[in-house]
C-alpha cells in the first residue's frame, strides 16, 4: 500500500526530510514550497508551488488528493501558514506532525537586544545613524524606511523589489549557508555596528550571530512567534522516525507495530 505525505517546506530540513522519505517504497510524496523565493533550490522529489488558499483551500487539497499525513516543515516565523495546516489537518481529518528547530540560546558575551517584531526592530536601532545589517527576508526589510538615517546592508536571496526609500543602502544576493569566517569578514569589512535576524536556529545562519559576538556588535532579535501545539520533532531524524512509527501504527495495525 502507498501513503501519500504532503510536506509544507521551504526549509533545508525539509528537503533533507523529503529525501529520506522519498526512498521508501511505501510513500508518494508531495513536497510543497510557499512560491516567495524566486529560484528555489531543486528540491529532488515530486513539487507544487503557490499558496492553498488558506486553511480552507489546503483542507481541500488534503481530501480530494487523499493525504495520509501532513508534515509542517516550514520556517519558525511561518506562523500563519502552520496555524493554517494545523486546522485544515483538524478539519479534514488528517493526522499532521512538524518540524520545530530549536532557537539558539545567547551565549557569553552576546549583545542581544530581544524584540517582538520588525516594528520594534526599527525602533531598537535608535535614532543616532548606524551601520546596519539587514539579515531578514526581502519582504520585511521595507520596514526600515522609517527609519532612513541608518546606512542598511540587505542580503537576500532575491532582489529587493523595489529598492529602499532610504538614502544609503547596499544590496548583497546570496543564499546560504554562510560561514563564520565569512560573515566575520562581511561585518568587519562593512563596519557594521547592528545585526538585525530573526531567531532561526540552526547552523546554515549562525554565523553571522557568533561573527557579531566576537566583533562585539548588538544584534537585535526577532522573538519567534508563537506555533500550533501538534506533535513535533527537533531534528530530521527525529521526524523521520515519527514518521516511520506512524505508517506502522496507523496503516499496517498494532499487530506489525508489535513484530507479530
Amino acid at each position: 500500500m502507498t501513503h501519500r505525505i504532503l510536506i509544507l517546506g521551504g526549509t533545508a530540513e525539509a528537503r533533507q526530510l523529503a529525501g529520506t522519505l522519498a526512498a521508501r517504497t511505501d510513500v508518494s510524496l508531495t513536497l510543497s514550497l510557499a512560491g516567495r523565493t524566486e529560484s528555489p533550490v531543486a528540491q529532488g522529489v515530486p513539487t507544487r508551488v503557490g499558496g492553498f488558499g488558506g486553511a480552507g483551500g489546503l483542507a481541500a487539497y488534503l481530501r480530494q488528493n487523499q493525504i495520509g499525513l501532513l508534515i509542517d516543515a516550514t520556517h519558525p516565523y511561518a506562523a500563519q501558514i502552520s496555524a493554517n495546516a494545523a486546522e485544515a489537518a483538524h478539519e479534514a481529518g488528517v493526522p499532521i506532525i512538524a518540524l520545530r528547530r530549536p532557537g539558539w540560546e545567547p551565549a557569553e558575551r552576546d549583545r542581544w537586544t530581544l524584540v517582538d517584531g520588525v516594528t520594534d526592530a526599527v525602533q531598537a536601532l535608535g535614532t543616532a545613524p548606524r551601520r546596519v545589517f539587514l539579515a531578514l527576508g526581502r519582504q520585511e526589510v521595507a520596514a526600515f524606511e522609517a527609519a532612513p538615517q541608518h546606512h542598511y546592508l540587505i542580503r537576500s536571496v532575491d532582489p529587493v523589489e523595489p529598492r529602499l526609500a532610504v538614502p544609503d543602502a547596499t544590496y548583497l544576493l546570496a543564499r546560504g549557508p554562510f560561514r563564520e569566517a565569512d560573515e566575520h569578514a562581511l561585518l568587519r569589512d562593512h563596519h557594521i555596528d547592528a545585526v538585525v535576524s530573526k531567531n532561526s536556529g540552526g547552523e546554515a545562519t549562525y554565523g553571522k550571530i557568533a561573527a557579531a559576538r566576537a566583533l562585539s556588535i548588538e544584534v537585535v532579535m526577532i522573538r519567534r512567534p508563537a506555533l500550533q501545539d501538534v506533535a513535533s520533532a527537533e531534528t530530521v531524524e527525529a521526524l523521520a522516525e515519527m514518521v516511520d512509527h506512524f505508517l506502522v501504527s496507523h496503516f499496517l495495525g498494532p499487530a506489525a507495530e508489535r513484530g507479530v
